[in-house]
């Protein structure tokens, strides 16, 4: 959700010739989206495929490699930096195509050294200290370069599309997004087969084949990346003008209006929900395949398609609870927040029983009960970061929101593993560790729910600015 903090700032700040001209067709705009088909599977090949097979298949803690996947999530803020470089200059003719691309090669590179390292710790080679910094900069290259083309990527589309456009044009890359973890756990779960006789201790595959999946994977994504973009931005010279004083300006008025509105009490409990909501629900997002492996000793192929299951639902949920809120003015942005966290409650406490009773049934339908929970709850709580933008802030405040959800989803991701280890450490029994980590994640949830009972949406100072819906839409992303 970080990329959100630059959709307002550095991409209303294009030059005046290209809002002028801007226009974006469907054609082009799902071209576009395919940007984010590979973003999201990414993300699956991260925190769906290589945290299980490092944690559940070959044995590591699983502290050390949740911090490494939430490494993006607290680098986040870097994309501000790169957003405001693409404001200021062209770099080889290209404001946008230079970063986006950059950073995308990084990742892409990133995938290729951890398929290679991987697979190597899974031949039997010796884990030493290099090892370990191979890995750390790999997940570094990785989080570094989805900070500085994010942003940026929601700057291109500001930039092709005119303001009647703009919500479409981010809600079909949104929508695209979801689409690809649907489609990167159902891939990477074809290339990940399971075959009798593979080497044990790998989950019923082989580290070549381990490799060929890291390999396809940077090679997908990267023609995803590449041709979705290409033409998407005229190359012209350096003509981004100067903003130097408004940005000075602004800096010294952000910690002001943040100190008045955070006076309020219906903003510090939306703050409070907000970071809670997020942290506990993605408290499962490192941990759900290893516990389908350490439990249930579910093979990789099939742990891999949990992100389909609970992508696809997410959708589905996503696109009927925005139609009906369309049609019935009682389902308000707070009420879809409210069902989206007491569905995802119930799936953590779904989970949290099949793994103390040992109940394999319980999974599937959870991870169903999770998707939906999540689509309706993105709808509801992206609606609510709107809402509580007060005083005709909604930029700042809306990057404020998102630069949270962000760092509070980093620290949900990371500490999802540690009570993973912390519990296991202690009980020396998968069941109870993994138990306890969802069981606390169903009780944050709930602590969140009573913080949201507390923010009276009536007693808003003001309406925020329609022209940020774009922002909000795009908090969803990468």
């Amino acid at each position: 959700m970080a990329q959100a903090v630059m959709s307002k700032g550095a991409a209303t700040q294009a030059p005046e010739e290209v809002q002028e001209t801007a226009h974006l067709g469907l054609g082009s705009n799902l071209k576009i989206g395919l940007f984010h088909l590979g973003s999201g599977m990414a993300d699956v090949l991260t925190t769906g495929v290589w945290n299980r097979i490092m944690i559940s298949d070959l044995g590591f803690a699983a502290t050390p490699i949740g911090l490494l996947v939430s490494l993006r999530y607290f680098l986040a803020p870097l994309g501000v930096w790169a957003g405001r470089k693409s404001d200021e200059h062209a770099v080889l003719g290209y404001r946008r195509l230079f970063w986006i691309w950059l950073g995308r090669a990084m990742m892409a590179l990133s995938v290729i050294a951890l398929g290679f390292t991987t697979a190597s710790i899974a031949r039997g080679a010796e884990v030493t200290a290099l090892v370990w910094i191979v890995i750390s900069a790999a997940m570094l290259l990785f989080s570094l370069g989805n900070a500085i083309s994010g942003s940026t990527f929601l700057a291109l589309i500001h930039d092709r599309s005119s303001d009647k456009q703009r919500t479409r044009a981010v809600g079909v890359v949104w929508t695209f997004l979801l689409l690809g973890f649907t489609i990167g756990g159902i891939f990477f779960g074809i290339l990940l087969p399971a075959h009798e006789g593979a080497d044990v201790g790998l989950g019923g595959y082989s580290p070549d084949t381990l490799q060929t999946l890291f390999l396809v994977a940077a090679g997908a994504l990267s023609l995803l990346w590449f041709v979705s973009l290409l033409g998407e931005e005229k190359r012209s010279k350096d003509t981004a003008k100067s903003v130097q004083a408004e940005r000075e300006q602004a800096s010294r008025s952000i910690m002001g209006d943040l100190k008045i509105a955070f006076s309020r009490r219906e903003t510090r409990f939306f703050f409070w929900f907000l970071s809670l909501s997020m942290a506990f629900a993605f408290s499962q997002d490192l941990i759900l395949e290893p516990f389908g492996g350490d439990v249930f000793n579910m093979s990789a192929n099939v742990t891999t398609r949990f992100a389909a299951y609970w992508g696809t639902t997410a959708i589905l949920s996503t696109i009927i609870f925005i139609v009906l809120s369309r049609r019935f003015k009682s389902l308000t942005n707070k009420v879809m927040s409210v069902t989206g966290v007491i569905a995802l409650l119930i799936a953590f406490v779904m989970l949290t029983v099949s793994s103390f009773a040992d109940i394999r049934q319980l999974v599937a339908p959870a991870i169903v009960v999770l998707g939906i929970g999540l689509g309706i709850w993105n709808v509801g709580a992206l609606g609510l970061m709107m809402d509580m933008s007060p005083f005709g802030k909604a930029g700042t405040f809306l990057g404020f929101w998102t630069l949270t959800v962000t760092l509070a989803r980093g620290l949900g991701v990371s500490s999802g593993g540690i009570m993973r280890d912390l519990f296991y450490s202690a009980s020396g029994d998968f069941n109870i560790a993994y138990g306890i980590a969802f069981a606390i994640g169903a009780v944050g949830l709930g602590v969140s729910l009573w913080a949201l009972a507390r923010v009276r949406m009536e007693s808003k100072e003001a309406a925020p600015q329609p022209a940020s819906a774009e922002t909000v839409f795009s908090g969803s992303m990468d």
